[in-house]
C-alpha cells in the first residue's frame, strides 16, 4: 500500500539536493550489492563494510552475504550516503516523441501511415541472448506489455538469436522493412558496442543508412550511446514494445515512407 504522506512529503524535497530515501526523508540509507574476491566469513564481512566506508558512506551495515565459489562472497550492504545531486540541472537525450499503448499504435497507424509497418530484429553476433527481441516482438511480449506480433497493422521478423548482422540485413532487404531492431544483452568486455559499430558499417557500405530505421535495445543501451554508434535510437531498461513502435512510425511519416517505397528507391 502507498504511504499516504508520500505526496505531502515529495512536495517539500529539495530537488537542488536530492539525497536517496531509506526509512525518512534525506536519510542518505541505500542499498548495495556486490562481491568481494574473499573467502566466506566474518573477516569478509568486514572487508565488505570498510570498503563500503572508503566509498564515503556511513554506517554500513550487512544485512546478508553468502559464499559464491571457495575464495568469492556475495554481500548486501545496507549504508547512509552523503552526497547529494542537483535535480533541476539534469538533461537527458532521450527519445522524444508521443508513446502510444498497442492499440493506440495501430490505429495511428491505420490514420497516418495507412499501411503495414515492417520491422525485422535480432540478437546478433555472438550474443545468444533472445530476452530482450522476444520482449520487443514476440506475441506475448514482457511483463504485460505484448510484443509487436500482437500489434494490429505490424508485421514483425524474429530472427532469434547469434544472428550475423549481415544477414539481419538482408532479411531486412528481402521483406523491404521500414525498421532494423538490434538487440544486444551480453556486454562483457564491451562486446556489445562491437557488435553495434560493425552493424552500422555494414549498413553504411551497402548504402542503406538513410533508407531504412535503425534502432538498438539492451540493459546497457541509451539513447545517447545509441546515437553516437550511428543510430536512430536506443531503448534501454523499462521500454517496451509501444515505446519501440511509437518511434519508429513517427519517423516513418516523418521521412515520407507511406507510400511504402522499396529500400533502395527511399
Amino acid at each position: 500500500m502507498a504511504d499516504k504522506n508520500c505526496g505531502a512529503a515529495t512536495s517539500q524535497v529539495d530537488l537542488t539536493k536530492v539525497k536517496p530515501y531509506g526509512d525518512t526523508m534525506n536519510d542518505g540509507y541505500m542499498e548495495l550489492a556486490f562481491t568481494l574476491p574473499v573467502p566466506y566469513g566474518e573477516e569478509a564481512e568486514e572487508a565488505a563494510k570498510q570498503y563500503v566506508g572508503k566509498m564515503g558512506m556511513e554506517e554500513p551495515n550487512v544485512t546478508y552475504y553468502h559464499e559464491l565459489c571457495p575464495g568469492y562472497t556475495f554481500f548486501v550492504v545496507y549504508a547512509k550516503a552523503q552526497h547529494t545531486v542537483d535535480f533541476t540541472k539534469i538533461k537527458v537525450n532521450k527519445v522524444d516523441v508521443p508513446i502510444f499503448d498497442r492499440e493506440e499504435c495501430g490505429k495511428w497507424i491505420a490514420d497516418n501511415i495507412g499501411r503495414d509497418v515492417v520491422v525485422v530484429g535480432a540478437s546478433t553476433g555472438s550474443d545468444a541472448h533472445t530476452v530482450g527481441i522476444d520482449a520487443i516482438i514476440q506475441m506475448k511480449g514482457f511483463h504485460g506489455h505484448f510484443g509487436l506480433e500482437r500489434f494490429k497493422n505490424v508485421v514483425a521478423y524474429n530472427m532469434g538469436s547469434q544472428v550475423p548482422n549481415e544477414e539481419l540485413i538482408a532479411k531486412a532487404k528481402e521483406v523491404n522493412a521500414d525498421a532494423i531492431l538490434v538487440s544486444q544483452t551480453v556486454t562483457q568486455k564491451d562486446i556489445h558496442i562491437m557488435n553495434l559499430t560493425n552493424m552500422v558499417e555494414l549498413v553504411e557500405a551497402e548504402g542503406l543508412r538513410d533508407k531504412i530505421i535503425l534502432t538498438c535495445g539492451g540493459p546497457r543501451i541509451s539513447h545517447d550511446m545509441a546515437q553516437e554508434l550511428g543510430y536512430d535510437a536506443g531503448f534501454g531498461p523499462g521500454k517496451y514494445a509501444e515505446h519501440v513502435m511509437s518511434f519508429i512510425m513517427e519517423e516513418i511519416v516523418k521521412r515520407g515512407w507511406q507510400k511504402k517505397p522499396k529500400i533502395e528507391d527511399r
